[in-house]
């Protein structure tokens, strides 16, 4: 038995590197191409292999680190660095401390405790391994793999729980699952924990939980602030469409959630919870942020130095809050209601361009984002490699505080920094423009309004920033979301004439018809 052909429009007859990547297997999906009623490899499934192989491949590039003897460099020649491997001594893991009382961690509580466990379970696998129930390996090696294992947990759950926001579209969750930039930093620091609770509570959203969706947010903010602008994108959504109270029930769990995680550390270790906010506070600007650039510039121009550190606390508050503002302008002023991953990836991206603290990884954050916001491939792979040039050359700077010989000198990665930084001004733009032109959105074909957007999924617009929404909005937007009757449109969802594959033109990629 078999089961009718899917409503969405697939990815290989919208995307043109898909299309010719299907080659491999066949060739685009047909245009009387069915699916089997039973098989094991549901969609979801294959993914999370995918995921699995992504993540294997992630921890056999840091393996040749895992073991803390990085002799010669070795951390930046073979780009293998982690933060795992000397915070096991730094925040005194090694030593048996427990995070908060007996040593102020710089990190947030969530990521505070994974830490803890993932010492624990190295301690037990020690005892385990004196019995010979266990292969005998140093602590740190034990370390790094149990801290390996749990985040590729975490990594796993983010791809099921994005495919999940996705709605009729489970494959985007692929631009997650295959992500070269997850081979390079699924284990270079904590970041999974966040990003794993900010896609589920995406996906609680998208199934109309915001409860529960608020309440992981918190959890997300407990591991690492940034899931909190989520909550921002939801409040721009409901004075939109009117609807406040799912809002308000996401902001009451996300609250209580963060409240209940870290009450009881701040109360009991005071000075010790305090560390992660003071630490950030006290930070200069990272080499990777606009404000270490500028000064930079400021000093040495185009020539060699180091510069004096900056501290720009106040200007930072200033230009986050801007950048964030701006953000809720083009939310409440595009002439249709975007969607709910469009806001919260131009939100996370107005929030890492305008702090002072860029760490390589964060720019995971950005991948799951943007398999929501703009599921097109040959986008998120051109910034994806802009961002693996960013961390080789970063290492390749690195060596000069030792090695001066050996090292390049900043300015060559400052323009890998400002080519990334380029790029993602272009998708952020590319997202703009497909919030103001809904017919150019992938996602909005064959009328669907929403996928993610939970409560907000349908709902009519009721306000719009300027008081009036726009005639040409008018024109293609109704309570079901985008009405496609363009011939572009037409072809995409009947196959193009005489083709199995479509005639359809979106945003800047054009694919022509395609036999079956």
């Amino acid at each position: 038995m078999t089961l009718p052909p899917p409503r969405e429009t697939p990815p290989s007859w919208v995307d043109s590197m898909v299309t010719t990547a299907s080659g491999a297997v066949g060739g685009p999906w047909g245009k009387r191409a069915v699916r089997p009623l039973q098989s094991f490899w549901t969609p979801v499934r294959v993914l999370l292999a995918l995921a699995t192989l992504t993540l294997l491949l992630g921890f056999g590039e840091k393996y040749p680190c895992s073991d803390g003897q990085w002799s010669g460099h070795k951390q930046y020649t073979h780009a293998c660095y982690s933060d795992v491997v000397p915070l096991w001594g730094v925040e005194r893991l090694s030593d048996g401390a427990v995070p908060y009382r007996d040593h102020a961690v710089e990190y947030p509580v969530l990521t505070g405790g994974f830490m803890w466990a993932s010492a624990e379970l190295t301690r037990g696998w020690q005892s385990m391994a004196e019995s010979g129930w266990l292969p005998v390996a140093s602590d740190l090696s034990i370390f790094s793999l149990i801290t390996c294992i749990g985040l590729a947990i975490f990594g796993l759950l983010t791809v099921r729980a994005i495919a999940g926001a996705a709605g009729h579209r489970p494959y985007d969750a692929a631009i997650v699952a295959l992500s070269p930039l997850l081979v390079f930093h699924a284990f270079s620091n904590w970041d999974l924990i966040a990003m794993a609770m900010s896609a589920c509570g995406l996906w609680a959203w998208a199934r109309n939980r915001p409860m529960l969706a608020g309440v992981l947010i918190g959890l997300g903010a407990a591991a690492k602030l940034y899931p909190s602008i989520l909550l921002l994108a939801l409040m721009i959504l409901a004075v939109r469409t009117a609807i406040v109270r799912p809002a308000v029930l996401a902001i009451v769990g996300a609250a209580a959630s963060w409240l209940l995680v870290n009450l009881p550390i701040a109360l009991t270790w005071t000075e010790g919870w305090k560390e992660f906010y003071t630490f950030s506070q006290e930070r200069s600007a990272e080499a990777s942020t606009v404000w270490y650039i500028g000064n930079y510039l400021e000093s040495f121009g185009l020539g060699s130095g180091v510069p004096e550190a900056v501290y720009p606390n106040t200007e930072v508050a200033v230009a986050v809050a801007a950048a964030m503002g701006a953000v809720v302008v083009l939310g409440l002023k595009a002439p249709t209601k975007p969607r709910l991953a469009q806001l919260v990836f131009l939100c996370a991206f107005a929030f890492l361009i305008t702090t002072k603290v860029w760490s390589p990884q964060f720019s995971l954050w950005l991948v799951p984002l943007l398999a929501l916001a703009r599921p097109r491939w040959r986008g998120a792979l051109l910034w994806q490699a802009s961002e693996i040039a960013v961390w080789i050359l970063t290492l390749l700077w690195l060596i000069g505080y030792d090695d001066p010989n050996r090292a390049i000198t900043y300015p060559w990665l400052m323009g890998a920094l400002i080519l990334r930084d380029a790029i993602l001004f272009v998708l952020a733009g590319l997202i703009v423009r497909e919030m103001w032109r809904p017919e150019l959105d992938v996602v909005r074909i064959g009328g669907v309004d929403d996928p993610g957007g939970g409560p907000f999924d349908g709902a009519p617009d009721r306000w719009r920033l300027g008081g009036r929404r726009d005639a040409d909005a008018d024109d293609v937007i109704d309570g079901n979301g985008p009405r496609l009757e363009s011939a572009a449109f037409e072809g995409a969802t009947s196959g193009g004439a005489g083709s199995g594959g479509p005639g359809l033109e979106a945003g800047t990629e054009t694919i022509a018809g395609r036999p079956a």
